[in-house]
This record gives C-alpha cells, structure tokens and sequence, in this order.
C-alpha cells in the first residue's frame, strides 16, 4: 500500500494553500507509517515543502498531529452531518466492512496516535481522550435519536465495539473483525 493523503479522505486539489499540502503529506504518512516512524523531514519532502515552511504552518510536531487529528475527526463529523440517512444507518456505516485490499489495516487514527503517543507526546495523548470521549458521544445521540430507553448504555456498547474491531482487525491484518462487530451491532440494535 502506498502512504498517500487519500488513503485518509484527503485529496489535494490545486486550489489547496501550503498548510492544507502538509497536513495532507501528515495525514496520509501519519496514519498508514506511524506517528512515531513519520519525521517531519518526511512530511515536508512530501508535501514539496521545507522544513522551515512546515515549522512555519505548524510550530512542533506534536501541533502537527493534533491538527492531523482534529482533521481526522473533523472529517467523520462533516460525514456525519452530510449524511442523510437515518440514525440507524449512520451507526451501521461506522461498521462497513473495508475491502481487503491487500494493504495493512491500519484500524483507528486516534487509537493507533494513543498508543505511539504515550511515552512521549502526552499532549496527545490527552487529545486523544477528548476526542475518543466526543465519538462515544456522537453514537449516544444517535442512539438517543432513535428514541432508545437508555442512549447513554447502548451508544457506550457500540463505542465500545467500534473500538474493539478496530484494535482487532489491525492486530490480525483482517477484515472479519469488522464483519462480526457489524452483525453485533445489528443485534443490539434488534433488541432496542
């Protein structure tokens, strides 16, 4: 698999200004390298820029991927709010089940910038909280939309599945994870 901006949704357009070339080089290098493995040395050769002007756009690495972060959830919350469909369907297309590709499943952005972030960027690591703390609360009200007795609980579950299928399938390189969590999910649903 190739480490580019649109393996993240990102896709550069001739209209983008520097700021948006690099954090779309971070993006894409970001989530399919690694944090840890991805310097900014990289990120600027990739996005055509110099160090200097990266450090310009973003002062640290660490605000380099914080922003990486808030454009990661900023892109699943604009999915969300675009997407016309019910609030059912919106909690189901969180668990589509990715085509095996070939390349490595990468699971979830934020879990994966916990775990290489503990150590040594505690700052994100507290981002990283906040915003796994703002999905859990985006299921609850879709949970809650659907006019479910305890929203909180059910929404809660399925954060919890989400996060579940996500570490797995990244952990055994496979997309089953992804299917059985669907079919959980489904249930859960069923019961409501």
């Amino acid at each position: 698999m190739t480490s580019t901006a649109t393996e993240t949704g990102a896709v550069p357009s001739a209209s983008w200004g520097v700021r948006d070339k690099i954090l779309a080089a971070a993006m894409g290098l970001f989530y399919v390298e690694g944090i840890n493995a991805t310097g900014v040395d990289l990120v600027a050769e990739r996005a055509g820029v110099s160090k200097r002007t990266l450090y310009k756009y973003f002062p640290s690495k660490v605000n380099l991927v914080e922003q990486y972060l808030t454009s990661m959830f900023d892109m699943f919350l604009a999915m969300r709010e675009a997407d016309t469909a019910g609030p059912r369907e919106q909690i189901m297309s969180l668990f589509t089940v990715p085509v095996a590709d070939g390349g490595l499943m990468r699971g979830c952005p934020f879990h994966n910038a916990a775990v290489e972030a503990a150590a040594v960027m505690p700052e994100v690591a507290e981002f990283v909280h906040r915003q796994k703390e703002a999905f859990a609360t985006a299921i609850v009200d879709l949970c809650r939309d659907l006019g479910v007795d305890d929203a909180d609980l059910l929404g809660r579950r399925i954060a919890l599945v989400y996060e579940g299928a996500a570490a797995l399938s990244t952990s055994l390189d496979a997309v089953e994870p992804w299917a059985r969590a669907r079919a959980m999910v489904e249930m859960l649903l069923d019961l409501e």
